[in-house]
C-alpha cells in the first residue's frame, strides 16, 4: 500500500475505475448473448435486444473496453445472425 498521499488517491481512482469498467463490459457481454439466445429462440422481442446489444457494443468500443475490431465482428455476428 502506498505510502504517499497522491499515490492513496490514484489507487483508490483505479479501483473506481477498474469496477466501472468491469461492469459496463459485462453488461455488454449479457446484451450479446441475451440477444444470440432470443434470435435462435425466435422471440418476438430479439429486434429489440438485437439493437440494445449493438447499443452497448458500440459504447464499450468508444470506451476503450474493447478494441474496434472485436466491437465489429461482434455486430456483424449479432446481424448476420438476425437476418
Amino acid at each position: 500500500m502506498p505510502n504517499i498521499k497522491s499515490a492513496i488517491k490514484r489507487v483508490n481512482t483505479t479501483h473506481t475505475a477498474e469496477a466501472r469498467n468491469i461492469s459496463q463490459k459485462n453488461e455488454m457481454r449479457t446484451a450479446v448473448k441475451r440477444a444470440h439466445s432470443a434470435i435462435e429462440a425466435g422471440a418476438d422481442n430479439k429486434a429489440d435486444l438485437v439493437s440494445f446489444a449493438l447499443k452497448k457494443v458500440d459504447k464499450a468500443a468508444q470506451r476503450n473496453l474493447i478494441h474496434t475490431n472485436k466491437a465489429a465482428r461482434i455486430k456483424s455476428s449479432l446481424m448476420t445472425a438476425a437476418k
